[in-house]
């Protein structure tokens, strides 16, 4: 199970039992992303070391007698249509068989298109939470083979724990601990294309697959020297605001800075939490960014 936190509760509605699940959805950081080349489907080879944080979605899920899927969220055209949380669900009531109505309601606290996955740990949300409530319909490996068919980050949210993530990012072994540091997480309030981040990455053109990195810390130092990715000069390269967090959280007192998946969320390591706190209360009216203090999960 992903669930961070579980709230659960059937209650008689008429004759039908309406069951419910409160799930708190994390978000991710890449603590590297290596592009290893293009592949001849068109996609690329990726190496990344991903760890969850202490940022939530809070996603409910209500399952009924009925029929069909709908998602709402306060602030963002998500409500029903093929986003990927009802993409998630549907998907689900089509392998299990299942002939119910799931209601899906998100309050968002991850920002969108921000590098930080939180749509597809929703998805994941939703996958897990549909199984709980239906006893475990779907086995846990077809779990995977339907998330990886939603969003290259949904199995790793099932995965539950840290990992290092290889091919298109589906395919997960777990990393041994890492060192526990906090991380200041700062997003610039705008939203980034991953498409048009991986358009724009020349350097896997014609190219074969490069080496496959290795990724083993078991320090502080040796995480902040693994710190890398290849995806981050592209989106600085046309949003200034990367550099500018950067700089601010180094200044800060950041032992290392990077960039979250295509971006544009960056992160800075700090030793501990009240190390983080301390260089958050530096942020002022001139700095925009919305800010977290995180831990990693």
């Amino acid at each position: 199970m992903i669930l961070t936190s579980l709230i659960s509760s059937d209650r008689l509605l008429g004759s039908c039992i309406v069951k419910t699940l409160v799930i708190e959805a994390p978000a991710k950081i890449n603590l590297c992303l290596h592009v290893l080349g293009r592949r001849r489907d068109g996609y690329h080879e990726l190496a990344m070391a991903m760890q969850r944080i202490s940022l939530f979605d809070r996603v409910e899920i209500r399952l009924e007698k009925g029929a069909g899927v709908e998602v709402f969220c306060d602030g963002l055209e998500l409500d029903g249509g093929e986003n990927i949380a009802a993409a998630a669900a549907r998907l689900f009531l089509q392998e299990s068989g299942l002939e119910r109505r799931v209601s899906i309601r998100i309050d968002k606290k991850i920002p969108v298109a921000a590098g930080l996955g939180g749509g597809s740990s929703d998805a994941a949300a939703v996958l897990s939470g549909l199984n709980t409530l239906s006893g475990g319909a779907v086995v846990r490996q077809r779990l995977f083979e339907i998330g990886a068919t939603l969003g290259a980050d949904v199995p790793f949210f099932l995965f539950e724990r840290p990992a290092w993530a290889t091919g298109t990012g589906t395919d997960l072994l777990p990393l041994p601990e890492l060192p526990q540091v906090c991380y200041l997480l700062l997003n610039p309030g705008f939203a980034v294309s991953t498409a048009w981040v991986y358009q724009n990455l020349e350097l896997t053109k014609g190219r074969e697959l490069a080496n496959l990195p290795r990724f083993s810390v078991s320090t502080t130092d040796e995480l902040l020297k693994a710190l890398h990715n290849d995806l981050e000069a592209v989106t600085a390269g046309r949003y200034s605001e990367i550099a500018e967090m950067k700089d601010f959280l180094r200044a800060s007192g950041a032992l290392g800075t990077l960039m979250s998946g295509s971006g544009a969320s960056v992160f800075g390591v700090f030793s501990g939490r009240e190390a983080a706190q301390v260089a958050c209360s530096r942020l002022t009216a001139d700095h925009s960014w919305k800010a977290f203090v995180v831990e990693p999960l």
